[in-house]
């Protein structure tokens, strides 16, 4: 395009711009590489010929998929080959300064676990649904913690007490459940006790502007001494009428609880499931499309430009820590209202670290928090589906797989990152 001076103008998104150079994190195709020589020599070193059962659907499905029988040691090498060749354009995406895209990622992954599956079970039956809808079940507590997380973080508060607020909703849940015989009374109380923990994170950290990472730690272990003490002391010895709760039944959902392989999965689920998917959609939606969205976002990015416009900071953040602790003490009812119908001293296992692992894995986003949860659902009953196999696999690398995710998850995977700018940060005005 020329000007009227005559000059030849360049459009804005072609313009180069002279010395900036693109830089592009090599975590992932290292990663990749690495991931893959370890399966290359699982199945060169330890190789055993015989055939995997792949059953895609359980036996009260309305729609039977086929079961899927393959060759051992053919199919591990083929999925050794299509990691190869993934690993290699990650590479050279690398080499030109390009980032690996997200959906070579997950096909990778598909593929790693195929052939790591097609080799670990060799011999026996993988149940395909058994092993989704378990890695669901797992990954409820750590999708709300992480959600949790996410509202916090994104606020500038840095919520290292997902753990605590999981398991006081836990045993609240168990005890107003229990003793108002009421699910849903219990998933309240679990609310309460939940925001109850986040408001004393707030005090501390928000108007008394104590380092919030110890402020975090301190309450995790403060809950898990008193959740202890009242194990022990209340609950135990009047389990019947205090520590017996009743638990959400399965609703499947008509027409798409039917979906091959998909509805057994997802639409056959408690109710507090559908209101974890409602959950997600909805902190994503408020997030990002409204004006409170941009508010948070604005406070835990730029709290003294948020608080020149009008905004109180400092309230606001109080606000968004509170939903938080709410969120995720639904994820300690998960616990006992569903999962165990009783509560038991630390049953959270430490799950709230995992979640908070969780967010940064998902960049401080609602939907990439839930979908590394679910990484980390998936890799916890995974340990149990290949023992009860008979899984050549050690134990002792079975327990620690969900850690050994999680390490990778974070330091691999999610590349280069950043937190919100205020993250950690107490707003002090003027």
């Amino acid at each position: 395009m020329t000007t009227p001076t005559g000059e030849t103008s360049v459009p804005l998104h072609e313009t180069p711009i002279a010395g900036v150079t693109t830089v592009v994190d090599r975590k992932a195709p290292v990663l990749l590489g690495v991931l893959t020589l370890g399966l290359l020599l699982i199945v060169a070193i330890w190789p055993d010929s015989g055939h995997t059962t792949f059953r895609l659907a359980a036996p009260s499905d309305f729609a039977q998929l086929p079961t899927v029988t393959v060759p051992s040691t053919l199919t591990a090498w083929l999925m050794v080959v299509v990691c190869a060749l993934c690993a290699a354009w990650s590479i050279l995406l690398y080499r030109r300064r390009r980032r690996t895209p997200i959906w070579l990622v997950i096909l990778y992954a598909v593929a790693w676990m195929i052939g790591f599956l097609t080799w670990a079970a060799t011999g026996g039956t993988i149940p395909v649904v058994g092993l989704l809808s378990g890695s669901l079940a797992l990954a409820v507590p750590l999708v709300f913690g992480a959600l949790g997380g996410v509202l916090g973080e994104r606020s500038g508060v840095v919520n290292i007490a997902i753990d605590g607020q999981l398991l006081a909703g836990a045993f609240a849940a168990a005890m107003i459940g229990s003793a108002l015989d009421s699910t849903w009374a219990g998933l309240i109380g679990a609310m309460a006790a939940g925001t109850l923990v986040a408001l004393i994170l707030g005090l501390f950290a928000i108007t008394y502007f104590v380092d919030q990472i110890i402020v975090g730690v301190v309450l995790n272990v403060l809950v898990i001494g008193l959740t202890s003490f009242m194990f022990t002391q209340v609950l135990a010895p009047n389990a019947a009428s205090l520590n017996s709760p009743p638990r959400f039944e399965r609703i499947a959902i008509p027409v798409l609880g039917d979906i091959p392989l998909i509805g057994p999965v997802f639409f056959r689920q408690t109710a507090v499931v559908y209101l974890l998917y409602i959950a997600v959609a909805l902190i994503t939606w408020a997030l990002y499309r409204t004006r409170w969205g941009l508010r948070v976002r604005a406070v835990g990015e730029h709290p003294t430009a948020a608080d020149t416009v009008g905004i109180k900071v400092n309230r606001t953040r109080y606000r968004t820590i509170l939903i938080a602790g709410a969120v995720a003490g639904m994820g300690g009812a998960f616990y006992t209202l569903v999962s165990v119908p009783q509560f038991n001293r630390e049953m959270t296992g430490g799950a709230g670290y995992i979640a908070l692992a969780a967010v940064i894995f998902g960049k401080w986003d609602p939907i990439r928090a839930t979908l590394a949860a679910l990484l980390f659902g998936f890799a916890t009953n995974l340990q149990g589906v290949l023992s009860v196999i008979g899984s050549p696999v050690p134990s002792q690398f079975m327990l620690m797989l969900p850690y050994v995710v999680t390490i990778f998850a974070v330091a691999g995977l999610v590349g280069r990152s950043r937190p919100p700018a205020a993250d950690g940060i107490p707003y002090r005005k003027g």
